[in-house]
């Protein structure tokens, strides 16, 4: 499955108001399953996931999180992308230190041989400052829709 096809306009929420990362979790797997991306274990998987590999980043230009469950719970691939009202904990990748984030990219895969190909293109989309500065100062989601999809016909066809 093409990347691109992973986005979807009502996969997108920029204004979730929640306390912490646990809430976020339920919010968003709750959504993901009422439209039949996920199974029910999914919300089980990416809370074990997060616990014993923590997805969050600490970039150049932004920090995100991308949390990701095993293959077993997702139904059909995506990216849900959820941007919190205030800054929530997680956890860092690797040294499992304590950062703060708004902007998760939840990502539903599938095919477990496309998972390190689509972390190393969404880590390419994050160090370009241009693409950042532009996701950051975007507030509808129709605009951050666009925005992947223009850069993703680039890297594409760059």
């Amino acid at each position: 499955m093409d990347t691109k096809q992973m986005f979807q306009p009502d996969l997108i929420d920029l204004q979730v108001t929640v306390q912490d990362e646990e809430e976020l979790f339920e919010l968003i797997a709750k959504r993901l399953y009422q439209a039949g991306y996920v199974n029910e274990g999914y919300l089980d998987g990416i809370k074990s996931r997060e616990i014993g590999f923590p997805t969050g980043l600490i970039t150049e230009y932004l920090n995100i999180a991308l949390p990701h469950s095993d293959t077993e719970y997702i139904e059909r691939p995506f990216i849900y992308i959820a941007r919190t009202t205030n800054p929530i904990k997680v956890k860092q990748m690797g040294d499992n230190q304590e950062m703060e984030v708004r902007d998760l990219f939840f990502l539903g895969i599938k095919d477990p041989s496309k998972q390190v190909g689509l972390l190393q293109e969404l880590m390419v989309l994050f160090q370009n400052e241009a693409f950042v500065s532009e996701l950051e100062n975007t507030t509808k989601n129709e605009e951050v829709f666009s925005l992947f999809m223009k850069q993703w016909e680039e890297v594409k066809n760059g």
